[in-house]
């Protein structure tokens, strides 16, 4: 096991004493990727022992979280929400009193786009750009059909497999001879990075940081030329009936911790930690590789923090709030 994680944080500290009453049942969305179920298991550790809740973590996922948050007003919280894509639907949400953002969940934002081999720009610099990708679909083989090129897109369900296909279209990836390729599975995704660096092969497709793998392997990010649109990010390459996408380069990430409304005026004091808690994507991916080098799981992951890190989260919580979580260990 690697020494433990020496972090700072530039938050402020919290009050010296809350005499925090126990807290109710709450509902944590579990999202499906490594750094949003640290969090919700980070979150659960704190709740439970820091302010007495009673906390359920449900399986969830971007879209289907926000949704359901929205119409059934439930789970209370999702710790690590990548809102760019659903901005509009988060945002009617919180005009009607029935969601907020409590804190930027990733302090400095979350990075997107599509990404290849740092070695295959080394060979071949203007690989780097967008116009030499789409001269060279051969050296980013399909799995399935060497003939043409590939461009791996999102998992069904998230956000970015409609900005992917959108984007793909907008490039006039077809014309140039390369088809999207479904990974099937987070893993999927992120172990054909893998497989291709220890082949030293072609990869291109989507990918976001803070990640393990973009820690693990030296990947590059494609510069499309175009700059940032954002407003039409927002309007027409996230949505799914965008019918005339323009190339635009993926705005940083807004990355929130949303919660419903209920929850913040039920349990104030919980909510309170919830303003305070966040990551820097340093600190994050430093995290995240140690729960790959070790095959850890959310929960695993955030015992290991909390055990390491009493220096970062001692500062989003009261002090006798701290002391409860540190007796609990």
């Amino acid at each position: 096991m690697r020494k433990a994680l020496i972090v700072t944080s530039v938050l402020s500290l919290a009050p010296a004493i809350s005499f925090a009453a126990d807290c109710g049942d709450v509902s944590i969305a579990d999202m499906n990727w490594s750094s949003a179920s640290l969090m919700a298991n980070v979150d659960k550790f704190i709740l439970e022992n820091g302010y007495g809740c009673t906390v359920d973590l449900i399986p969830g996922d971007t879209m289907p979280t926000g949704t359901s948050m929205l119409e059934k007003n439930e789970p209370d919280i999702a710790p690590e929400m990548w809102a760019n894509s659903s901005i509009d639907a988060l945002q009617k949400g919180i005009d009607e009193k029935r969601l907020r953002f409590s804190v930027n969940s990733l302090s400095d934002g979350g990075e997107e786009g599509f990404w290849v081999p740092k070695y295959l720009v080394d060979k071949m610099p203007e690989l780097a750009t967008i116009e030499g990708v789409l001269a060279h679909p051969e050296l980013f083989k399909h799995p399935e059909d060497d003939s043409i090129g590939g461009l791996y897109s999102c998992p069904a369900g998230w956000n970015c497999q409609i900005s992917t296909q959108n984007l793909f279209k907008a490039l006039k990836m077809e014309e140039a001879g390369f088809e999207i390729i479904d990974p099937g599975s987070a893993a999927g995704l992120s172990g054909s990075i893998a497989r291709a660096y220890e082949r030293e092969k072609g990869w291109l497709g989507y990918y976001w940081a803070p990640t393990a793998i973009l820690g693990k392997y030296e990947m590059v990010k494609v510069d499309f030329g175009t700059g940032i649109d954002k407003q039409h990010f927002i309007d027409c390459v996230t949505q799914e009936d965008c019918l005339d996408p323009k190339p635009t380069m993926y705005p940083s990430s807004f990355v929130t911790t949303v919660t419903t409304e209920s929850f913040a005026t039920r349990e104030p004091e919980a909510y309170e930690y919830f303003t305070k808690r966040a990551f820097r994507n340093k600190d994050m991916n430093i995290l995240l590789a140690w729960m790959e080098d070790n095959q850890a799981d959310g929960d695993i992951a955030a015992e290991y923090f909390i055990e390491n890190n009493e220096n970062l989260w001692s500062q989003w919580v009261p002090a006798d709030v701290a002391m409860k979580i540190k007796n609990s260990l």
